[in-house]
């Protein structure tokens, strides 16, 4: 099977641009960039995709062992750009994706121009003089949540995790994106986000990488944004206006212009 098919990778803009990748978040799929990526399609040779389990993606695809950490997805992200033989890639990365893409920069930094990572946290749980947002008691309890009621906790979490509690419809377009993950792959996919540490990789990118803080985040705070600023090299920090954990749905204007200014 092709990364292709596998991936519902979809190629728009210009076919001679510089190529530009987008990757979503859990529980979303490529739609979610429906309101910032046609910004770049007059400059720049557009690259949508699906992590398996989500959106359009080949669910028979999805093998435990190797999505059982991000590394697995990583590696789809490098076998994109390799079928598509794309090099100079501009990476834009929602949420736990920002991790996924600072892996594959890892792996083969010639590949990559550079990073743009949206709302990123190497941690999610506290540890130590570490601030990820959540005691490991947090997680577990919205791990067991997820496990025992993957819908009614996809109803409760997500307005929560878009914010903007004033614009009700964003929070409802969240819950149907998370309603329409496959499940059981869902409640594993969550398993190896929350748990995940990158911390040790930050050091290790080469890529110059602008990151896309916003105001009053639950899922990444402003403080992890600052830890990843502070830990990876040669970085450029952006603290946005706007509020919640998806600035690529509630603020496509603001996000635009902050990626144009740093391309």
């Amino acid at each position: 099977m092709t990364t292709i098919k596998r991936n519902a990778v979809t190629v728009t803009g210009r076919a001679q641009g510089q190529p530009m990748m987008f990757a979503h978040g859990y529980g979303c799929d490529q739609n979610m960039w429906r309101t910032v990526a046609p910004a770049f399609l007059d400059t720049h040779r557009v690259v949508l995709f699906d992590h398996v389990g989500a959106g359009r993606s080949d669910l028979g695809a999805y093998d435990e062992q190797r999505y059982s950490t991000l590394d697995g997805y990583a590696e789809d992200i490098l076998e994109i750009i390799h079928e598509l033989d794309l090099r100079d890639v501009v990476f834009v990365g929602h949420s736990v994706s920002a991790m996924m893409g600072l892996l594959a920069a890892i792996r083969e930094p010639d590949r990559f121009a550079k990073l743009v990572l949206v709302g990123p946290s190497p941690r999610y749980i506290n540890d130590g003089d570490y601030v990820g947002g959540f005691d490991s008691s947090d997680i577990e309890a919205m791990l067991e949540s997820l496990d025992s009621n993957y819908l009614g906790w996809s109803s409760t979490m997500a307005p929560v995790i878009m914010g903007n509690p004033d614009r009700p419809e964003l929070g409802t377009e969240l819950t149907n994106s998370f309603c329409a993950t496959d499940p059981e792959i869902a409640k594993k996919f969550a398993h190896v986000c929350f748990m995940s540490d990158n911390r040790d990789d930050l050091g290790k990118v080469r890529t110059p990488a602008l990151i896309l803080q916003c105001t009053d985040d639950v899922i990444a705070p402003a403080v992890v944004g600052d830890y990843v600023h502070a830990n990876l090299p040669g970085s450029t920090l952006v603290v946005m206006n706007a509020t919640g954990h998806c600035p690529n749905l509630s603020a496509p204007a603001e996000t635009i212009a902050a990626i144009r200014s740093f391309l």
